[in-house]
């Protein structure tokens, strides 16, 4: 096989590979299938093989890529966010960013290999869908049914908005206790500031 020959297969290749991840990436990810595969992810980062610090890390890399943590952050701080300055906001979602990673590995991260099923989901509008999980049950523990709120306004890039956790939204909890410690300190927004940083810093 002569050199130019080779080139030019190389080029096929390399040709070949670049338009096949162009097509890839125009196509719609399904929201149960996105699920599926994160809660997969999550699965394997808890394997017993890693240490705590490693299962916070890798849990904080996969909630970075498929939640909307600014969303939710936003939701989060509700009516308040009307009388914030833009340099409040650009603090507050700084805080709430390593707040929520925080909470999200240090839970999880005491899990061995949870084993979550995604049953179906359900369509609200263009921007979200609704899917439906259970996480098995163990001997420790009876089987919990979870519900995913997915951001699907750019299909090829779904994320997770709120877990509803047997009814209970977590988002939306979270959203009132936010605002019963503002309120406790007559609406001071830094009240807020000092309670994530203490939380971060703990």
């Amino acid at each position: 096989m002569n050199l130019g020959y080779n080139k030019k297969l190389i080029k096929f290749f390399l040709t070949s590979l670049i338009l096949f991840l162009l097509i890839g990436r125009s196509f719609s990810i399904e929201p149960n299938i996105f699920i599926q595969s994160t809660v997969n992810r999550a699965s394997a980062a808890l394997s017993e093989s890693f240490t705590k610090e490693e299962k916070i890390r890798k849990l904080k890399n996969i909630a970075k890529e498929t939640v909307d943590i600014n969303g939710i952050g936003l939701y989060t701080i509700g009516k308040h966010r009307k009388s914030m300055t833009d340099k409040e906001k650009s603090e507050y979602l700084f805080l709430f960013e390593k707040y929520f990673l925080k909470t999200f590995s240090d839970r999880l991260s005491e899990y061995t290999n949870p084993k979550v099923s995604v049953n179906d989901s359900q369509k609200l509008n263009e921007n979200y869908t609704i899917v439906s999980s259970i996480l098995v049950a163990t001997k420790e523990r009876t089987e919990i049914k979870i519900d995913w709120r997915v951001y699907t306004n750019d299909p090829q890039n779904p994320l997770i908005r709120d877990l509803i956790i047997e009814g209970l939204s977590l988002a939306r909890t979270q959203r009132e206790e936010f605002n019963s410690i503002i309120r406790s300190n007559n609406g001071d927004i830094n009240s807020l500031f000092n309670s994530l940083r203490k939380f971060i810093n703990n």
